[in-house]
């Protein structure tokens, strides 16, 4: 960590509640919350931001927002990021089998094309490369263009939340333990492993 956090008592009084509801959701208050929270408005403008992405009837179903905020979060070596949205993974697809094959999307026979086609989009984005024509058509067959919008807008916040996180050397949490990424073995740094401003 490279900031100090305060006690729960020195944060606004409206933040107070979503730490309460961290509480109870995760059974420990989230980190990057605790650092959001030292400006307000901004952490205030994060959740709500973070509320309208992950709402209950989001065009992009819970199960490929998790994939997407799990692969953004390898991709910038965010370990709370990882840490905490491949719990939700779980969670949300029974298992932990794509968490585990998420590495290699592109070659695992677990994801469809249509998760492999937002794959690579979230990639992209997230890469120096950009997006090119034909990533963006690939996402054509099964969005709209306002379910794109909030397709890319989910790209977006994660990259944000992980590149904040992983600037402030945030760690893990504790949420979901899983096994070295073969592109993680590279830096020799092991891949342990949502939500809220995360």
């Amino acid at each position: 960590m490279r900031i100090k956090l305060k006690a729960d008592r020195d944060y606004a009084w409206f933040i107070k509640p979503f730490f309460w509801l961290q509480q109870r959701n995760y059974g420990q208050v989230l980190i990057p919350g605790k650092c959001w929270g030292r400006s307000p408005r901004l952490f205030a403008a994060v959740a709500t931001l973070y509320g309208v992405i992950n709402r209950k009837h989001s065009p992009i179903d819970p199960v490929l927002r998790s994939l997407v905020t799990v692969r953004v979060s390898q991709l910038n070596w965010c370990r709370f990021c990882v840490d905490i949205n491949a719990m939700t993974l779980v969670k949300r697809a029974g298992s932990s089998a794509k968490v585990e094959a998420l590495a290699q999307w592109r070659t695992s026979s677990l994801f469809d094309e249509r998760e492999r086609a937002v794959l690579d989009y979230a990639e992209a984005m997230t890469g120096l490369d950009g997006v090119s024509e034909a990533q963006f058509e690939a996402l054509r067959p099964w969005f709209d263009d306002d379910a794109l919008v909030e397709l890319t807008g989910l790209v977006a916040f994660q990259n944000m939340s992980a590149k904040f996180n992983a600037a402030l050397d945030i760690p893990a949490q504790g949420f979901c333990q899983l096994p070295v990424q073969p592109d993680a073995e590279e830096q020799q740094e092991p891949q342990s492993q949502e939500e809220k401003p995360s």
